[in-house]
């Protein structure tokens, strides 16, 4: 599906007014069904659905036990369904979530104590070059500027790249097409555009992502959170400046 739609607008600046094409971003109710029956409601946009509730499942617990991505079924019309077949034990309620600020799920899964230790590094200007060019991909942001955008690198190449209403759902895409593809998460960076909040870190954790990277600030629980897991946590990435806030072992100046 598209990810942004056309409309006419009225533009308004000091004394002067025009008419004028807008790009504006598309946002979709999904359902999230686990034989048929829905324990999950959110809002997105919709592309990399498919992608999307893997990393969701992946990431909150919705299931316990076996699934089968490759039998997920995706009905697309006003709204888009998501059935996942399952013999697992399935989160028991139902949840609304918006693409706003407070947007992110936490249902059942525990934050993993410590990543597994490793000897990933990056040089600092590694850093700065892959997100500079992570940037200059967000072609949904230039459109409309409304979309939050994530990426996950090994330091030379994208291995994957989303983009999304919500900074959650771009994250959880991002390792929903990891799983689908069988990429690993270990000596990789999650780029992201948006707050680096807790349940950014805890996806992150949960999958054993050393290094989080984003433009924006991060959250007091954030930090202690990224601390404790064992993460390298950069917020601010603007041009030359960045703001190491946990595992500066990682990142050689």
């Amino acid at each position: 599906m598209e990810d942004y739609k056309s409309i006419r607008i009225l533009r308004i600046k000091d004394t002067s007014s025009e008419e004028i094409e807008d790009h504006i971003a598309i946002e979709k109710r999904v359902r999230i069904l686990v034989n048929g029956r829905n324990v999950l409601n959110l809002y997105c946009t919709p592309t990399m659905v498919r992608e999307l509730a893997v990393g969701i499942i992946h990431n909150e617990g919705l299931i316990s036990g076996e699934w089968c991505a490759e039998r997920i079924s995706i009905e697309y019309g006003e709204e888009i369904k998501v059935d996942i077949p399952s013999s697992g034990t399935v989160y028991e309620g139902e949840k609304t979530v918006t693409s706003g600020c407070a947007g992110g799920i936490s249902l059942l899964q525990k934050i993993p104590e410590k990543i597994a230790p490793d000897d990933t590094a990056f040089n600092a200007e590694t850093i700065k070059r892959i997100f500079m060019d992570f940037q200059k991909k967000s072609g949904g942001y230039k459109m409309t500027g409304g979309v939050h955008s994530a990426a996950l690198t090994d330091g030379q190449t994208f291995l994957t790249f989303a983009e999304d209403i919500g900074r959650h759902n771009a994250v959880d895409k991002v390792i929903g097409y990891c799983i689908l593809e069988n990429i690993s998460f270990e000596k990789k960076i999650m780029l992201a555009s948006g707050r680096l909040s807790s349940e950014i870190v805890a996806k992150c954790a949960r999958c054993g992502i050393p290094i989080l990277v984003s433009r924006a600030a991060p959250t007091s629980l954030a930090v202690g959170m990224a601390e404790s897991s064992g993460i390298t946590m950069i917020g601010f990435m603007r041009g030359d400046r960045m703001n190491i806030y946990t595992g500066r072992h990682r990142i050689v100046l």
